[in-house]
């Protein structure tokens, strides 16, 4: 085939294709490419007719903004064309420096002048609108629509709060035509997802479709439903006003009509400010509330602005410098579990690889079961991957039109792959775990802090750096290991001298004796706290009818109910767990085997205390451990069920809340009288 007919074919699979993905953009809400690849067919389009100028046809995607608005809507003609503005590809901060190079090259500077002063901004991801005031007050809001004609969406848009029905001010231009972007905060996207899902309705995708799919709602009350915010960027027709000279003069003229323009934007000298606000925006992109791809560098001078003019459908005077794409779409060609510290099995997407929010990445979370129910992620499929800055990447979608015939569903495992101990998931729980918390190698960090910590065998110098240590050295495997250690063994690690060492070996031999209740509360058994580890120690009275204890015994135990009796019942069976529990006894591990049985409720059963601030004689652990010998519960939050807060010096927020409640509030003499009463009374 001859190169010129090649290329007219590549150009019209380019055209049709970019049709069909600006209508799932645009019109449907439902994209099926990311940005990324998107962008590419349209680079690619472009290059072929500047290649091929015989190839540019009238109804060409270049030729035009790009989507056709909905009929369901009244069309808006724009006076002033939407226009998009052109791309910088360069996703380095090299991006910035050649756009100035082209602006002091088209205004033909010398190398001498000096530097252009620009405007710069962000590049929000949400749905351009032009917002038409005439007289001050907001008669007409469109949509983009193909640039030129838009949809009619201004009853939808007078329900954004954000958006001004009338301009502040005395002296406002006769014709205003506000253009800025319609978008939703991360926080409010994230809480408009907790609804759907709370009332059994599918999540929505991102904030920028979510945002686009709202304003396109045909009944304003479900687009008055959605968090939607906006800001400002430019103006379209305008007339009865003193013009501003400058882009940034501009802005802070809509500023002042009381128009919504975000507070990120500079003014800027030269390619090397630019460069400066490309990586300092970009080092702060994943803390923004609202999402981002880009910021946008505009020559400042309106009047350079008209010198400089417009090139097809884009400005010269302007550029948008995306940062490397977060979304990315690639291969799963596998998915496995990983094992965290606390023992959470977490789906894996193993990745064909992808260059993507600035690095290589081959692996993806998938949270958890459910979640790759509810995106029926499969292995084969094709999927979109998310990537922002340190975050994990995700799995964002699946693209079910790309899903081979051969996919295959995931299936959770039924037994650990780092220690083969059984995978259990609770009935409250979204999360699987491994039960083997004493053994599970990828657990084992996390259970030796645990068991070393003050209010469990309380070990004296075995903090989280020698842990680490330890571990790494592979001197300690289990708990158990940990009386097998001798002073030469840790003198030799970093950091430890002679008598470091010795000091550690004694409080690993004073830990040998200690109560049942620390000891339960030191295994590290789910949701088993100190208060139940207590209950559990005084209602059994000794380790092994606790270890043989069936699920209907446990919820006999004061505040255990059907979770937590599971919880423990499955720590138990484990039997690698009772295999260690068996090599502390035999490294010489005892506690008082016969604790005393609780002979009943306590003179404060039944109700519940918060301790906060600073009490003049007592430690927070000498009121609690007083109260719970009382029979009542001691919790971290106050709420319409609390009792009673005891507060001491520098008492905040608790306090706070419970005089707004109306709660009782003890002092410590307070706290030591009612005791007493409490225990005269019984």
């Amino acid at each position: 085939m001859a190169p010129q007919a090649a290329a007219a074919q590549r150009a019209a699979a380019l055209r049709d294709a970019i049709r069909i993905h600006d209508r799932n953009y645009y019109v449907l809400d439902q994209p099926t490419i990311s940005d990324a690849e998107y962008d590419a067919l349209f680079r690619e389009l472009q290059s072929l007719e500047r290649e091929h100028p015989a190839l540019v046809t009238p109804d060409s995607p270049t030729q035009r903004v790009g989507g056709a608005p909905r009929s369901e809507f009244a069309q808006v003609r724009h006076a002033v064309p939407m226009l998009s503005i052109r791309t910088e590809t360069n996703t380095t901060a090299a991006g910035a420096e050649l756009f100035d190079a082209r602006i002091r090259r088209d205004l033909e500077l010398p190398p001498d002048a000096p530097p252009v002063e620009y405007m710069a901004e962000l590049k929000f991801d949400g749905l351009a609108i032009s917002l038409r005031y005439e007289k001050g007050t907001l008669t007409v809001a469109a949509t983009r629509g193909d640039g030129e004609v838009g949809e009619d969406v201004t009853r939808n848009i007078q329900t954004i709060r954000a958006i001004p029905l009338r301009l502040a001010g005395r002296h406002v231009p006769d014709l205003l035509e506000v253009r800025g972007e319609v978008y939703m905060s991360k926080k409010d996207f994230e809480a408009l997802n907790a609804r759907q899902e709370a009332a059994g309705f599918r999540s929505f995708i991102n904030p920028r479709n979510t945002a686009a799919g709202a304003v396109r709602q045909l009944d304003p009350a479900i687009t008055a439903q959605r968090p939607l915010r906006f800001f400002a960027y430019g103006i379209g027709e305008s007339s009865g006003w003193v013009m501003p000279a400058t882009h940034s003069g501009l802005l802070d003229a809509l500023e002042a009509f009381g128009v919504p323009v975000n507070r990120d934007r500079r003014v800027l000298h030269g390619a090397g400010e630019l460069v400066a606000y490309y990586d300092a925006i970009a080092a702060r992109r994943d803390k923004l509330p609202f999402e981002i791809d880009g910021v946008v560098y505009k020559v400042n001078s309106l009047a350079l602005q008209r010198t400089l003019g417009y090139v097809t459908r884009e400005p010269r005077w302007a550029v948008a410098h995306k940062f490397p794409a977060q979304e990315m779409p690639t291969l799963v060609q596998a998915i496995d579990v990983q094992v965290g510290r606390t023992g959470a099995v977490t789906p894996i997407a193993r990745l064909a690889p992808v260059f993507v929010g600035g690095a290589n990445v081959t692996n993806a979370t998938l949270h958890n079961e459910d979640e790759v129910r509810r995106k029926d992620v499969r292995v084969g499929d094709w999927v979109i991957v998310r990537r922002a800055g340190d975050v994990i990447p995700e799995v964002v979608r699946v693209l079910v039109e790309r899903r081979p015939a051969d996919a295959r569903e995931f299936v959770m495992p039924t037994v650990c792959p780092e220690c083969g101990s059984a995978i259990v998931r609770l009935p409250d729980e979204a999360i699987a775990r491994c039960s083997g918390g004493l053994v599970c190698p990828a657990q084992r960090k996390q259970a030796l802090r645990h068991f070393a910590s003050r209010h469990a065998l309380d070990i004296e110098g075995l903090g989280e750096k020698l842990i680490e240590q330890l571990v790494d050295a592979g001197l300690v495997g289990t708990v158990a290991d940990l009386y097998r250690l001798r002073a030469p063994d840790l003198a030799r690690l970093e950091r430890m001298a002679d008598k470091s060492a010795a000091n550690v070996i004694e409080a690993i031999a004073r830990s040998r004796n200690t109560t049942l209740a620390r000891f339960i509360y030191a295994l590290g058994i789910r949701h088993v706290g100190e208060a139940t580890a207590r209950d559990l120690a005084q209602h059994f009275g000794a380790l092994a009818p606790l270890q043989a204890a069936s699920e209907a015994e446990l919820l006999e135990v004061r505040d255990i109910g059907p979770v937590l009796a599971e919880s423990i019942r499955d720590f138990f069976a484990e039997g690698h767990n009772r295999q260690v529990i068996a090599a502390l006894q035999g490294a010489g591990v005892r506690w008082d085997e016969h604790a005393p049985r609780r002979a009943g409720p306590g003179p404060l059963t039944g109700k519940t205390f918060v301790l906060t601030g600073t009490l003049p004689t007592l430690s927070r652990d000498e009121a609690k451990a007083l109260l719970e010998e009382a029979g009542a519960s001691v919790t971290g939050s106050v709420s319409k069920k609390t009792d009673y807060v005891v507060a001491g010096a520098d008492a905040g927020s608790k306090l706070a809340r419970a005089q707004e409640l109306g709660i009782a509030i003890l002092d410590e003499d307070g706290l030591h009288a009612l005791l007493k009463r409490s225990h005269g009374a019984s």
